[in-house]
């Protein structure tokens, strides 16, 4: 299945797999790309590494499978699939790496990694197609990457060879415009206050602007240092002035050691004489209101806005980040409302879809918005692992 611009998959595995006949000893790695939709594989590497651990050719193989990704499916979703239990646990961030030799492996691997990259842990039955590789490389059989299943020979000389499949300058880029062209937002909602806790309606720079509570805090503190990973590759973390997010926004730049700077484009919504109120107070005191917001996106409450006015200044927030930090990644620290609306219009969605929209507090959602104006998400509503323990399914 290819994604919604009909050039490539919307979604690919990596295998990979890495060995060494002594460890040390001389080492060589394999990893292969699937499409996750047909099974059919895109391209599969298998190369020797010299004399070095098994851990090592591992992480290489990962590395090599990252390359093949952003070669040949830069705007796809990855998933991860290896046997080694020590390189899913240390790239999902559930284990330490203390050897000095595998930080920049790691390091390398996680700037590769498209945020939302998924690690799973499979037994080595299920990873014989990687091993093989590795071991034909091992053995002379091959050496390089194959792309489309072409059969590929090891060069004379024993280098790697890759295959020029296309002419760049001759070949459309695949996914929504050419690589580097996207600008993405890490879309971060603020931690919970004594209003998101008892599901009070708590508005924008006009209502009651309780501060972050000590649980607030500690979710947002997990969600920045689930997003640490990405701290080299953040432009500028970007907040609403409302104060429960601009708290948030400087626990999220401190942890990542970025600057953070106000967009009140992205502010939450205004619920005028609704605000500090239950939705059940709401329904007592203004039903036939509420009935009628409930109804149409250019219904406000009285001294408040509707979706449609809301709509209207995140999208020229929108249009200014977009502008400030062209081709880049932002952390945008906003609300529910705000992080709904850049969902919606990233997906082309009908704004009332926002009514059928769950978002948790200190979640991460990730969009991107093209060159040509188009959007597409990567991510929603997902959360840290400390947080849900259904990891694969948040990533």
């Amino acid at each position: 299945m290819t994604d919604a611009g009909g050039t490539g998959p919307r979604a690919v595995l990596i295998e990979a797999d890495g060995g060494s006949r002594g460890n040390p000893g001389p080492a060589a790695y394999g990893a292969v790309l699937k499409d996750a939709d047909t099974g059919a594989v895109i391209a599969e590497d298998g190369t020797t590494i010299g004399v070095a651990t098994n851990n090592v050719a591992e992480y290489s193989g990962l590395i090599a499978g990252l390359r093949m990704a952003a070669d040949h499916a830069p705007e796809a979703d990855v998933e991860v699939r290896m046997d080694s239990k020590l390189v899913v646990e240390q790239m999902s961030g559930r284990w330490k790496i203390k050897h000095p030799g595998m930080k920049p492996l790691a390091a390398e691997a996680a700037q590769l990694a498209p945020f939302g990259t998924t690690y799973t842990w499979v037994p080595r039955e299920r990873n014989k197609h990687a091993d093989r590789l590795a071991n034909e490389a091992l053995d002379g059989k091959r050496s390089g990457v194959t792309v489309a299943g072409a059969p590929r020979a090891a060069s004379e000389a024993g280098e790697s060879v890759v295959e020029e499949v296309e002419d760049p300058a001759k070949t459309p880029a695949r996914g929504w415009s050419a690589p580097g062209a996207s600008t993405t937002l890490v879309l971060v909602r603020h931690g919970v206050t004594v209003h998101t806790t008892a599901k009070r309606f708590s508005g924008g720079l006009g209502g009651d602007n309780p501060p972050l509570s000590d649980e607030g805090r500690d979710q947002v503190r997990l969600a920045a240092e689930w997003l640490a990973p990405l701290a080299e590759q953040v432009d500028r973390v970007v907040a609403s002035p409302v104060r429960r997010t601009r708290e948030s926004a400087d626990i999220v730049g401190a942890v990542l050691g970025v600057e953070v700077a106000e967009e009140p484009g992205f502010a939450e919504m205004e619920f005028g004489h609704w605000d500090g109120l239950t939705f059940a107070e709401v329904g007592e005191r203004h039903g036939e209101e509420l009935t009628a917001w409930m109804g149409s996106v250019d219904v406000a409450p009285r001294g408040g806005e509707s979706f449609s006015t809301v709509r209207a200044r995140v999208l020229a927030g929108l249009d200014r980040v977009l502008a400030q930090h062209a081709g880049r990644t932002v952390v945008v620290v906003s609300h529910v409302t705000p992080i709904k609306t850049l969902v919606a219009h990233a997906l082309g969605a009908p704004l009332p879809s926002v009514f059928a929209m769950e978002l948790a507090p200190a979640s991460v959602s990730v969009v991107s918005f093209h060159d040509d104006g188009r959007g597409s998400m990567r991510l929603y509503n997902a959360l840290p692992p400390a947080r849900d323990a259904f990891v694969p399914g948040t990533w």
